[in-house]
């Protein structure tokens, strides 16, 4: 079975250079620097008209914890039936209790709503008190796949949990190890683990066309944000990373 590769994005523009460079799906985001959270509706829906390849969709309201309050449930119900008429392929969204379970009641709920768009339960399960409990819940509440990185900032350093996530799991739910995923790395993970799904953003610099360039601000209010220039997906590092995948099957 070959592997498959999803990119993680945050415009169109990189959603298309991923599908140029051979990638199996994207995972369309909005505020990567904040870890992601739902994009606007003209995105999504040219996502989708640009792409034949799956689309999948981060449900995230806000940045920081994945406590929501009934009000920040509703939105992400609302986004959720948003993507089902631009015709989405999935959601990505993840959901915890105060004590750091894993709310499986209302993720259970918004798989219900979510169909026939299949759920992927993203990193909020590295925030999780105990990963084989959250697993174990993870699976019962119907998602199909998780993204982890392993309890740890990078999958290299959560490579024996994943692994662990990996054989737990079996044929019940794909597990899928993202974060700081690249060619440095991605044959290890993917051999260690026996990971068949791996997440990635492979993305470049692109250099604002900006001439005048007013120092001393900063829009986003962030230090050490560049204002003139960007994070784009490089089909050209994609391409080499289905490269190395290629050569270990």
């Amino acid at each position: 079975m070959a592997f498959k590769l999803e990119i993680c994005v945050d415009s169109v523009e990189s959603a298309i250079n991923a599908q140029i460079a051979g990638a199996d799906r994207v995972e369309l985001c909005d505020n990567l620097i904040e870890g992601g959270t739902t994009p606007g509706y003209g995105t999504i829906v040219s996502a989708r008209n640009n792409l034949d390849i799956g689309l999948h969709v981060i449900i995230r309201p806000r940045s920081g914890d994945f406590l929501y309050s009934d009000l920040e449930y509703d939105i992400m119900r609302r986004d959720i039936e948003a993507c089902g008429e631009c015709g989405v392929d999935g959601i990505v969204t993840g959901l915890l209790n105060a004590g750091g379970t894993v709310d499986v009641e209302r993720t259970a709920r918004l798989v219900e709503f979510a169909a026939p768009m299949t759920v992927t339960f993203h990193r909020a399960f590295d925030m999780c008190n105990d990963p084989v409990r959250g697993l174990e819940d993870i699976i019962s509440s119907g998602t199909v796949r998780l993204l982890s990185s392993g309890q740890k900032d990078k999958a290299t350093e959560g490579i024996e949990l994943l692994r662990q996530l990996v054989i737990l799991a079996g044929d019940r739910l794909i597990v899928m190890p993202g974060g700081g995923i690249d060619e440095s790395n991605v044959a290890q993970i993917a051999s260690y683990t026996m990971a068949r799904e791996l997440h990635l953003t492979g993305r470049m610099t692109v250099e604002s066309g900006m001439i005048f360039r007013r120092p001393g601000i900063s829009m986003g209010g962030i230090p050490g944000i560049p204002e003139f220039s960007r994070k784009v997906a490089d089909p050209e590092r994609i391409r080499n990373i289905i490269t190395i995948l290629k050569t270990l099957l």
